[in-house]
């Protein structure tokens, strides 16, 4: 078994080393699963690449991966073993009636392990997303004249909620101060919580503080650098979607949380390993925090704002939602939260104005009718 190599960055662009690195495992994780795909998709896997970002490319690689594993083991047809074996004759046979039988597989499916059975159960936005994936696909192998057949056509439709008829999650005004207030003074947490918190409070406030701020996506801020902060220029630096770089200013708040959590709680450089001297956010063992991480914590503080369990939190993207609201709410411009939030398209950003935090509750205040009917009996009595 051959030792794995290490990957060293030479690195001549603007961007720092993590983000390069991340690309790449981005890019890698790509080509991995190509190499396990028959050979007569790499028309499909070129128009990938030079057509969608690394994160979306990678999860049509993932959907036309389980499309071809089902294949394998759920049906009759191809012979093949393996999904890298199956033939392009077999693919040429296949059906719309086939792939509407597949997706309704999607609905819910089972996966045995030696210790379990795992039940999968998708939504009709997961379904929508890996009936996408196979269209490309056929339309791919079909525009390069592989198949004979475009079958895409003779897809079920999948009904998906249109945009607006979901309520966005996102906290209220009081339950940011409460969650605010839980990673100030630890009220709220469990004993072991506790525990954690009295070494990683200024982290966790500034993960907060960032998140609410700026409507930071979940990638955006796990890479966030030391070397991002120009403090005396008042700005740091994120990287978005479709490599973008993009310069955010510091308000007070933000600066005081961020400078708070470097010189008074982070570890110093002599006692962090040689790739994460920069990285801003570590965990306890001085290592850049995961995704997940910052995820779980972000479900445990949402979940004490809100007074309900710890799986009943939210997930960072809500934190993002709330910024929006909150920033529309206050009466700023839709057009300067859409550039703040890196929405591509105004619509999304509308969905979010057309939400307007707390507007039920106020309205509802406002229809008072046994408060009025009492104050109306009262007045009457005192005359």
């Amino acid at each position: 078994m051959g030792v794995q190599k290490q990957i060293k960055i030479h690195n001549k662009s603007d961007k720092p080393d993590n983000i390069v690195l991340k690309e790449h495992e981005i890019v890698s994780r790509c080509e991995a699963l190509e190499k396990d795909l028959p050979a007569f998709m790499r028309g499909f896997f070129v128009y990938l690449k030079g057509n969608v970002l690394p994160m979306s490319r990678l999860a049509y690689l993932y959907d036309i991966t389980f499309f071809c594993d089902y294949l394998v083991n759920q049906t009759d047809l191809t012979a093949a073993e393996i999904s890298k074996n199956i033939k392009l004759q077999e693919f040429e046979r296949i059906k719309a009636v086939d792939i509407n039988i597949f997706i309704d597989f999607c609905r819910k499916y089972e996966k045995e392990t030696k210790n379990a059975v795992y039940i999968y159960e998708n939504n009709n936005k997961t379904l929508a997303r890996k009936k996408s994936s196979v269209s490309v696909l056929f339309k791919q192998l079909y525009r390069d004249e592989l198949i004979s057949r475009n079958i895409t056509d003779g897809f079920d439709p999948i009904k998906v909620p249109k945009p607006g008829e979901k309520e966005i999650k996102a906290l209220q005004d009081d339950e940011v101060m409460v969650m605010l207030d839980a990673v100030s003074t630890g009220i709220g947490l469990t004993k072991k919580e506790h525990e954690f918190w009295e070494k990683t409070k200024k982290r966790d406030k500034s993960i907060l503080i960032l998140f609410l701020t700026y409507g930071l996506r979940l990638s955006e801020l796990q890479q966030l650098n030391i070397s991002s902060f120009n403090f005396s220029r008042g700005e740091f630096r994120i990287y978005r979607k479709r490599g973008k770089e993009s310069s955010m200013p510091l308000n007070i708040s933000v600066t005081a949380t961020v400078r708070d959590y470097i010189e008074n709680e982070r570890p110093g450089s002599e006692n962090i390993p040689e790739d994460m001297k920069d990285a801003l956010f570590l965990s306890l063992q001085g290592k850049r925090m995961t995704e997940r991480q910052i995820r779980e914590l972000v479900k445990k503080y949402t979940s004490i704002g809100m007074k309900t369990s710890r799986n009943a939190g939210y997930s960072p993207h809500k934190l993002r939602a709330t910024a929006a609201t909150s920033l529309i709410g206050r009466g700023n411009s839709i057009f300067d939260v859409q550039n703040l939030l890196d929405h591509e398209q105004i619509t999304t950003t509308q969905l979010y104005a057309a939400h307007k935090m707390n507007v039920k509750r106020e309205l509802v205040r406002g229809m008072e009718w046994e408060i009025e009917r009492k104050e109306k009996i009262t007045g009457k009595d005192d005359e």
